[in-house]
């Protein structure tokens, strides 16, 4: 028990040690880009970019780890990080159609806080409506990946498919074996709350930065 509660607490302490610089740096979701706002021109450098716009972006991360939080919470293996996965990809897929998602990036700064708001309030979702929530808010997260790949040649934009994918059902699929207690050594649903905070803290970051940056 005295061994649980350490690690909570050295795992809390890490999470507002990094929530400082987060809270200080997050800005709009459309700003992250790789390639120093290049487009893509391999496989190569479409595959760098995806992997590296949902980790740069703060509200992005925060977001995925979210949606592992909560699917270790609920005890739905993998099926909650898939949902935001696939509705991501959905999301770049409506940008290239030259759809528009109004708000989008006040949508996605928003889902950020209402995620890591209601992991911290402990509220009971049944997987569904987690699902739902995810689904949505994925588009949106999609629809502002879809800002640094517009125009590329078809082996980038595959690669960049594949890329951001990939690192955000890890990152996911990795919070969610942290929380999930039949698979945790020492997570509990106190450390989900901590980590949670910080993802509200870099919510509120982006939401304010939507609103008078």
């Amino acid at each position: 028990m005295n061994m649980n509660f350490r690690a909570c607490c050295r795992l809390g302490s890490k999470v507002f040690a990094v929530s400082i610089p987060a809270l200080l740096v997050a800005g709009p979701a459309s700003a992250h880009h790789m390639m120093d706002g290049e487009m893509p021109q391999t496989f190569v450098q479409g595959l760098l970019s995806g992997l590296g716009h949902p980790v740069i972006g703060f509200d992005h991360l925060a977001f995925i780890i979210a949606v592992g939080l909560a699917a270790g919470l609920v005890g739905r293996s993998l099926v909650l990080p898939a949902a935001f996965v696939l509705a991501t990809i959905a999301g770049v897929l409506v940008h290239m159609a030259a759809f528009d998602l109004p708000l989008a990036e006040l949508v996605i700064a928003l889902s950020v806080v209402i995620a890591g708001g209601l992991i911290v309030s402990e509220t009971e979702l049944p997987a569904g409506a987690w699902a739902v929530l995810f689904a949505i808010a994925g588009l949106f997260h999609g629809y502002a990946y879809g800002e640094s790949i517009i125009g590329a040649e078809p082996a980038p934009l595959y690669a960049y498919f594949i890329g951001f994918a990939v690192i955000q059902f890890a990152i996911a699929s990795l919070a969610m074996m942290l929380t999930n207690p039949k698979t945790a050594a020492v997570s509990t649903p106190v450390t989900a709350r901590l980590v949670a905070a910080g993802i509200v803290g870099v919510g509120f970051s982006a939401v304010g930065s939507q609103l008078f940056g």
